[in-house]
């Protein structure tokens, strides 16, 4: 009894240690968020999932939609590598692998991993209507990777089901189960659109960035109410209310965004 005692409380010291060491901050907001994977890991396990999906998955051959998401995709690039090596921050980009594809789908839906692995599913276009309303599409969902959500969500489940462990050793141990929380994080194949892998701190986190983002990249960020007021028209059935959801209400995302327009077009220069 006494031995299992010390083995928790052992347990305890090392989590609490963890959790001190290992954190990193969000470009722009500040804000202090877990980390205990390294860069090497996540980026190892994005582009193998990521390779994965597309040999799983129908590419679209719209040459022109196609084009788009390549166009939109790449000024979002450039406008995050700005805003990085402004921030002084461009190392945390190093083994990026930029990629933007299309798939053939329904689904109301667009997602990006870590390293620039960005999906767009043909589902969302007509949403977004044009380059800027898939500017906001883009760098809403860049704005996650580049915010680490995935690798704080990631962290807080592996600290929470095993212990400090690395996403390597998850994998080995536990590979359907880890890929499932990796896939279910990141968005990739669910139905239920583009807000479903994070909660209310990191949707608005990466709403703010995504402003900021598609600002630089030439793109008007008054677009981006604009096209969360037709997502949620799109949405099928009514969003519960704000307290029992973990993303903003859509009175709350609007507003939001509104009072963080000003500051985005400081960074706006139209193409």
């Amino acid at each position: 009894m006494k031995m299992k005692v010390v083995k928790q409380l052992t347990i305890l010291v090392i989590s609490f240690s963890v959790l001190f060491i290992s954190c990193s901050t969000v470009p722009l907001t500040g804000r202090s968020q877990l980390s205990l994977i390294p860069d090497s890991e996540m980026l190892a396990m994005s582009f193998q999932q990521y390779d994965q999906f597309l040999d799983e998955s129908e590419i679209s051959n719209d040459r022109e939609a196609v084009e788009m998401v390549q166009r939109v995709g790449r000024n979002i690039q450039h406008a995050v590598e700005k805003f990085m090596r402004e921030k002084k921050l461009l190392d945390r980009l190093e083994g990026y692998n930029w990629e933007f594809n299309l798939i053939e789908s329904d689904q109301v839906n667009a997602w990006a991993m870590p390293g620039g692995k960005v999906v767009v599913y043909t589902g969302i276009l007509p949403v977004a209507q044009d380059d800027t309303g898939l500017a906001v599409v883009l760098g809403h969902e860049i704005a996650h990777a580049i915010a680490e959500h995935g690798n704080e969500r990631m962290s807080q489940e592996l600290l929470r089901q095993a212990g400090a462990v690395s996403l390597m050793v998850a994998m080995n141990s536990k590979p359907a189960q880890t890929k499932a929380l990796w896939l279910g994080i990141y968005g990739a194949g669910t139905q239920l659109g583009i807000m479903l892998p994070y909660g209310r701190t990191h949707e608005s986190e990466a709403d703010h960035l995504g402003l900021i983002f598609m600002a630089m990249a030439g793109y008007d960020p008054h677009a981006a109410p604009e096209f969360w007021q037709r997502m949620s028209v799109n949405r099928e059935g009514e969003a519960p209310p704000e307290f029992l959801s973990t993303h903003p209400s859509d009175e709350t995302r609007m507003n939001d965004l509104n009072s963080w327009i000003p500051e985005a077009m400081q960074y706006y220069k139209k193409q």
